[in-house]
């Protein structure tokens, strides 16, 4: 490949950040993180991830879902500058599940973090946020006060991305948030909910930090155990979500990724990306499955698009004027995809115990999951001082210490990927 990017090349790499864009912007959205923030550190993330792997794997980072609920509660609870020190050692997590994989490989990884840990942990993280979804669908403050258009706005675009999903040809069946977030606000357009003040206020180009800075939803991170306990647990399920993905890329290109450059340069990479999202104030990222169908929807297997889209994610993040206009959506829009949304990341937490095949009839197996979605959802914590463990956090680590502690088989994650990638047509998110 040539050093100046064809024409053609261009395109395809922008078609890239535009499968991401969508859901790229919702975490920020949702954790009051600033959109620009996060196109700014996706691009550069995943800058960092192809140097790290040698620019051999044709992946995109961006903002992770996992955290949603956890930045949330941390950012309330914390304030800005101890969550974002509490991402950034969540990043460094990765170090650990790095050494693992090259010590004992995949199988090391199955023996600590086995489908019968990860699968709940993941179904915990999306319903512990349907309260919030159903909220934000029928309000315009999240309270949820029943408002008739709100919920008018949010049911328009649930209905587009469920479409997007089921019926729509080639990247639109990857884009289904996109199609949302799009749909949802141009009724919100015709309804009269939109406030432009933002838009007009900002300028044409400035630092992606110029809006966190004036709202205060940028501080320089602080290191807060308390923090940073709450928030380690949570690297659990997208670590075990990056070998799904690793693995999806794999079967895509037909090349033996987990091999070379290596299960533990990928997870390496991933990890530092989240640490630096965290130093410079956007969520963290994740291996993008969208992403990954659009590679095998376009057959285009050059890792250099991924760059591409990088770029053009960090020269979108100066676009003030794009980043007030993010700023502007109301928050139905955000609420009726969510709907579908965390609803689905619950099912691809069930997915994953079905693809390893865990045997739930098993005492063992129907004791560990049973506990971590109760300690989950019901948000038990347990406290020494200022100290507090609760939540994701504390299922997550209470669901560890019962796998290696109770005796009897633990079941391997399976070797497909937890979400194919689309090739055809459209059989989930």
């Amino acid at each position: 490949m040539s050093a100046i990017p064809s024409g053609r090349q261009l395109v395809l790499g922008i078609q890239m950040l535009f499968v991401a864009f969508g859901a790229l912007v919702l975490v920020p959205l949702l954790t009051g993180f600033d959109p620009s923030i996060a196109l700014f550190t996706a691009g550069i993330g995943t800058l960092l991830f192809h140097f790290i792997t040698g620019g051999k794997v044709p992946i995109f980072l961006a903002s992770s879902f996992a955290f949603i609920a956890p930045i949330q509660f941390a950012v309330k609870e914390f304030g800005y500058a101890a969550t974002f020190g509490a991402l950034f050692c969540t990043g460094m997590v990765y170090l650990i599940f790095s050494l693992m994989a090259y010590i004992g490989g995949r199988k090391l990884l199955d023996r600590v973090l086995p489908p019968i840990v990860t699968g709940p942990v993941i179904m915990v993280i999306g319903l512990k946020l349907a309260p919030v979804a159903v909220n934000m669908a029928r309000s315009f403050d999240g309270s949820g006060v029943f408002n008739n258009h709100a919920m008018i706005i949010g049911a328009s675009s649930l209905l587009a991305a469920v479409i997007s999903v089921m019926f729509g040809k080639k990247l639109f069946s990857l884009i289904p948030i996109l199609c949302g977030i799009v749909v949802g606000y141009v009724v919100s357009l015709f309804m009269g909910v939109v406030d432009f003040t933002p838009v007009k206020e900002a300028v044409w180009f400035a630092p992606p930090w110029t809006a966190a800075l004036r709202n205060g939803t940028f501080a320089m991170p602080r290191f807060d155990l308390t923090a940073i306990l709450f928030m380690l647990p949570v690297a659990l399920a997208p670590a075990i979500e990056h070998v799904g993905d690793v693995l999806a890329i794999s079967s895509v290109t037909g090349k033996n990724f987990i091999q070379s450059p290596g299960l533990h340069r990928t997870l390496l990479g991933d990890g530092l990306a989240t640490a630096l999202a965290g130093l410079l104030g956007g969520p963290p990222n994740t291996t993008y499955s969208e992403v990954t169908g659009a590679v095998a929807l376009t057959k285009s297997y050059n890792p250099a698009l991924m760059r591409i889209a990088a770029v053009a994610a960090i020269v979108l993040a100066f676009a003030g004027k794009l980043g007030a206009i993010l700023r502007t959506i109301p928050s139905p829009v955000m609420g009726g995809i969510m709907i579908l949304l965390f609803g689905m990341i619950a099912a691809i937490g069930i997915n994953s115990l079905v693809k390893a095949r865990v045997d739930m009839s098993s005492s063992r197996n129907l004791v560990i999951a049973s506990i971590i979605l109760t300690t989950g959802i019901g948000n038990l914590s347990i406290s020494w001082g200022s100290f507090t463990l609760g939540g994701i956090g504390f299922a997550g680590v209470v669901g560890v210490l019962l796998n290696l502690v109770l005796p009897g088989k633990t079941e391997a994650h399976a070797t497909q990927p937890l979400i194919e990638p689309e090739t055809k047509e459209p059989k989930d998110l």
